[in-house]
């Protein structure tokens, strides 16, 4: 099954693959404006996610690119999570945009859920995953000089910094294969 239609599991999330569906819940996930500190922007409507949603399901207009997204919704208690009362519920994405040997990932994960290691889990499940694909051979990130968290979560996904300023962002990276 190819890579980008198939759910990824880790301890407490599954990474589903995006639908359009999930654009309302995912508007009300994304709603804080804190979330675009260091990326610009400013939060979608749950009318600009669906069209966005729409875009990205329908795939890479490039045959040479593919576009891999995700959301993350946390599993119930039953399966090993701490009752929260969020069982159930979109927490955050991620992706990755796999082209010409690279896998670019991103993750976000709601303001709510932060500071629980969501985006960690889910990023090093989406690096172990990509590490396993034919044809990537490295895993890229790109991370604001000034963003802790997310600085953490690539270094937990096994990403180290290059040094390399792209638009004002770090490249983190690590090679799968040589």
């Amino acid at each position: 099954m190819p890579l980008h239609t198939d759910t990824l599991r880790t301890a407490r999330l599954d990474l589903l693959p995006l639908r359009v569906e999930h654009a309302e819940e995912l508007a009300a996930v994304l709603a804080d404006p804190e979330l675009h500190t260091f990326t610009g922007g400013a939060p979608g409507t749950p009318e600009s996610l669906r069209s966005r949603h729409e875009r990205l399901v329908a795939g890479s207009p490039d045959p040479a690119v593919l576009w891999c997204n995700w959301v993350l919704r946390l599993r119930g208690a039953e399966d090993g999570g701490r009752d929260t009362g969020d069982e159930g519920r979109l927490v955050g994405t991620v992706q990755a945009t796999v082209t010409a040997g690279t896998a670019e990932v991103a993750w976000v994960v709601g303001t709510r859920w932060q500071g629980r290691g969501f985006a960690s889990e889910a990023a090093r499940e989406l690096v172990a995953r990509l590490g396993g694909e034919p044809g990537v051979r490295t895993v890229v990130a790109h991370v604001h000089p000034d963003h802790r968290a997310s600085a953490a979560v690539a270094a937990a996904a096994g990403l180290a910094p290059t040094g390399v300023i792209h638009e004002g962002e770090v490249r983190w990276q690590r090679p799968v294969r040589a």
